[in-house]
């Protein structure tokens, strides 16, 4: 006890005088190191609020404003890695973190949809109506130039991140419910993300639909049939039975994807084989072949690979937000605090009509709460990765990166606070 009541001092103290230099290093205009300081303080808040456990679980978003505080001072260190530019790495990123979350699913999850029809349909609703115009409203009403404008609309335009199925957990919510939603809006994303954004935003960037439907496919839908590849191998009963109809239905899923995509003129009909074939190796293959060297670590040591995979995402995404941010620096100086403010009130808007509608709609408070969540909380990743496709990072993909550290702010203090208010089961 008293080792840990001197090493939250020391914290404190530390804190305080990398503050205290932050401020006296900006006033004489010393500004990066100033900057080194402000960014040690987050570092150090960071560190001391995993003292608690009420406030543990906002370490890792404090880590990240320590790191965009680097990125803001000195943004050419995230830019480029030699002669390499940074940016190249985002989208296998994003590749894996939906692949982690496909190692998290079963096709059995997906039948909470027919358990529950009813509560998933009006949860996917509330989602893509929600979001989308209250972003669209946020978006004209602060006046933002286009491409910032078409950033905030795209944030609301694109399905729940896996990391709401963690506050949910937090919140002690419908655990089915919430995993369901968050299945069902991702695999409604290559449709529906496109279609929001060019009739909401298609005044503000050029929106090539087709095009963004085959780039959520590859963001999204096939680093997931990887996952799930990957989970079927690395079951505790090897199925070979299993894993033959698994690996088929998804090489025909993958064979109709560019089939469609070729018919539709995105890319030329001589191409579908050797495309279909480079996606089956890299996205059926290599998932297979890691599930066979790492099954005996998966079934033995299941928290072990749990802990290491949610790690290496949790890094990702924080590289891509500070490459992000790095990238769109003069901009964000420009705009930063009302961009912060019009992403908080979409996010919290999302949460209050997201519970409010499922409240008038008759789902019972368990449920709305679920909903509430899965509403507010978008995949910031996704929309990072669709604005990096659309070759404008620095503008329309600020939004998503301002986003998702605010979230996780604000999803976690709700989850947290209901988690507190548990819901008294009816006699």
């Amino acid at each position: 006890m008293v080792e840990k009541f001197c090493s939250i001092k020391f914290v404190i103290v530390l804190g305080a005088m990398l503050l205290a230099l932050f401020a006296a290093l900006t006033y004489f205009g010393f500004y990066k190191p100033g900057g080194l300081c402000f960014a040690g303080f987050w570092f150090c808040l960071a560190g001391l609020v995993r003292f608690h456990a009420l406030t543990k679980s906002f370490s890792y978003t404090i880590i990240v404003f320590g790191c965009v505080t680097t990125s803001m001072y000195f943004p050419d260190f995230y830019l480029h890695i030699g002669e390499v530019k940074t940016m190249v790495f985002i989208i296998p990123i994003l590749q894996f973190i939906m692949f982690g979350m496909g190692t998290q699913l079963s096709l059995r999850d997906f039948y909470g949809v027919l358990k529950n029809p009813y509560g998933v349909f009006v949860g996917v609703v509330c989602h893509f109506t929600i979001m989308p115009l209250v972003g669209f409203l946020i978006a004209t009403g602060f006046g933002f130039e286009p491409e910032i404008a078409a950033g905030i609309i795209l944030v609301g335009s694109v399905p729940c991140g896996i990391a709401s199925n963690v506050m949910n957990f937090i919140a002690k919510s419908n655990m089915a419910l919430a995993v369901s939603l968050t299945a069902v809006s991702t695999l409604l994303a290559p449709f529906l993300t496109p279609l929001f954004l060019k009739l909401l935003a298609g005044r503000l960037v050029e929106v090539a639909y087709l095009k963004m439907v085959a780039e959520i496919t590859s963001l999204v839908i096939l680093p997931i049939i990887a996952g799930l590849m990957f989970q079927t191998i690395t079951s505790k009963i090897l199925n070979i039975r299993s894993i033959i109809t698994h690996f088929a239905a998804f090489v025909l899923c993958i064979t109709l994807f560019n089939s469609i995509f070729a018919v539709f003129g995105l890319f030329s009909v001589d191409n579908i084989l050797p495309r279909t074939a480079t996606q089956c190796g890299i996205f059926l293959l290599l998932p297979i072949i890691g599930a066979l060297l790492l099954r005996g670590v998966v079934i033995h040591r299941p928290e072990l690979f749990d802990r290491t995979l949610s790690f290496i995402s949790m890094v990702g995404l924080l590289l891509t937000i500070v490459i992000i941010n790095a990238a769109g620096r003069d901009y964000l100086l420009q705009i930063g605090f009302l961009l912060i403010l019009a992403c908080l009130l979409h996010n919290l808007l999302g949460f209050f009509f997201g519970y409010w509608i499922a409240r008038l709609i008759g789902l019972d408070e368990r449920s709305c709460r679920t909903v509430a969540i899965e509403v507010g909380m978008q995949n910031a990743g996704l929309a990072s990765g669709l604005a990096l496709q659309m070759d404008k990072i620095a503008t329309v993909g600020l939004a998503p990166a301002v986003f998702g550290p605010l979230m996780n702010i604000t999803g976690s203090s709700l989850a947290t606070w209901w988690r507190g208010r548990p819901i008294e089961s009816p006699e």
